[in-house]
């Protein structure tokens, strides 16, 4: 006769409840600063960020820039999340679709400053610029800088270096929105033409 035999309860995928109580233990060890539990929280959701970000900005590298400044933010903003409106992995898709946004608009504003800059430094003699390190180096950190006005230089290094728009410029410098945009303008119109002088000087020599 053939005993009987009782298959064992505990195999097999961890229950749903456990795993809940899992995900809640390391959400509160997060939110209360255990830097394991930043590693766990990373380990588990890591790949998820990294890959919307790919898929939405189709760029590998500034995905991984992107999934970075995530988790950093999230940890950095850990205060804020709260369980009662959704898991830690919810938050976390929250966090990636406004960072992914950020970096759209980023894309965007360096896009236009390059298509701006280009046809504002091409000379009638020579093919535009369309290198957006060579316009970047040209513009923003050239020596024709210095003949700027300080509120210029700031507008300039808020809105290619941090990447900020003109709203969040106003903000920060507490300069009326108008003022802002007087500023841009002018200092682009300025240095395109002491860069064009420059090239015009360096053609005759």
């Amino acid at each position: 006769m053939t005993a009987t035999q009782t298959v064992p309860t505990d195999c097999g995928p961890t229950p749903e409840p456990a795993r809940a109580s899992g995900a809640a233990e390391v959400a509160d060890r997060f939110v209360s600063g255990d830097e394991d539990a930043l590693a766990e929280v990373y380990r588990e959701w890591g790949t998820l960020v990294q890959a919307l970000a790919r898929r939405a900005l189709g760029d590998p590298c500034e995905a991984e820039d992107v999934t970075q400044t995530v988790f950093l933010a999230a940890w950095r903003g850990r205060g804020g999340f709260r369980p009662e409106r959704g898991s830690l992995s919810s938050w976390l898709v929250g966090i990636t679709r406004r960072k992914i946004a950020d970096a759209l608009a980023a894309r965007t504003r360096r896009t236009e400053l390059v298509a701006t800059a280009s046809s504002l430094l091409a000379l009638d003699d020579g093919p535009p610029l369309t290198d957006p390190q060579t316009v970047l180096d040209r513009v923003v950190i050239g020596e024709s800088m210095a003949e700027l006005t300080e509120p210029q230089r700031r507008v300039l290094n808020l809105a290619y270096y941090e990447d900020l728009t003109q709203v969040q410029i106003s903000r920060v410098t507490g300069w009326p929105l108008g003022t802002v945009k007087s500023h841009q303008r002018r200092a682009l119109h300025r240095l395109s033409r002491c860069l064009q002088e420059d090239a015009l000087v360096s053609c005759a020599a």
